[in-house]
């Protein structure tokens, strides 16, 4: 053996280190973290949570999106929990900005992650094997924008699916963050409106309606984007056969 193969063999164990981080640090929070990282656990401290941002305001918004990236990045429960948590503590503005800026930021490491870890020759053994996975993914890298889009609006495809198959699909990370977060904002400025009216909530012992994505007034909309958002995939073929 080579040093050169030994160098590409630790290179490659090395890059696989992050992503495997992610997957076993997933394994445990959603064992450990589970009850944790819950509406019963804001409810329980939403007093001192107010205390913190009343006294220590930039301190508060810094230690809440870094720990909203490390749930979204780590893929732990509770990203929903924070999204309300960032309602209710810095309103709908700014408390929708810091929720997108935090869960772009974790899907874009679990997306270098994976992109670094398996993600990036995959996609070129896809390219370079032909056949119908090959054709797929030249169709899908046409109308990346149209297709990361959909993923991120229809709330069908789980998030962490949604961070890891444009990773093996040879996406640029530009376009994936900026399509992450338009795609996500739609809901998350639903649940942060929700999370801003929790102190009502808390008050009267109650649990926010978390189903309010599945209300036709709220899900019909979201379809509509996602409608527009599908356009370019049927645009195109028709202009190839004019």
């Amino acid at each position: 053996m080579t040093d050169e193969t030994s160098s590409q063999r630790a290179s490659g164990r090395l890059a696989r280190l992050p992503i495997l981080i992610i997957l076993l640090a997933a394994g445990i929070g959603a064992v450990a973290l589970r009850d944790q990282l819950s509406f019963a656990q804001l409810a329980q401290h939403h007093d001192t949570l107010l205390m913190w941002r009343d006294s220590y305001y930039a301190l508060t918004v810094a230690g809440f999106l870094l720990a909203y990236v490390a749930v979204v990045g780590l893929s732990l429960p509770g990203a929903t929990v924070f999204t309300l948590a960032g309602g209710f503590m810095f309103g709908v503005f700014p408390g929708v900005v810091f929720n997108v800026v935090a869960a772009t930021t974790g899907a874009c490491l679990i997306f270098l992650a994976a992109r670094s870890g398996f993600g990036a020759r995959l996609s070129a053994r896809l390219a370079q094997g032909g056949g119908a996975a090959a054709r797929l993914q030249a169709a899908l890298q046409r109308n990346e924008l149209s297709v990361l889009l959909i993923m991120r609006l229809v709330p069908v495809v789980p998030f962490v699916l949604a961070n890891l198959i444009p990773a093996c699909l040879g996406v640029r990370l530009g376009r994936f963050a900026l399509t992450t977060a338009v795609g996500i904002l739609p809901a998350t400025l639903i649940f942060t409106s929700v999370g801003a009216g929790l102190a009502d909530v808390f008050a009267a012992g109650t649990q926010p309606d978390l189903a309010v994505l599945l209300k036709p007034q709220v899900l019909l909309p979201l379809l509509g984007l996602a409608l527009l958002a599908a356009l370019p995939l049927f645009v195109a073929p028709l202009r190839r056969v004019r």
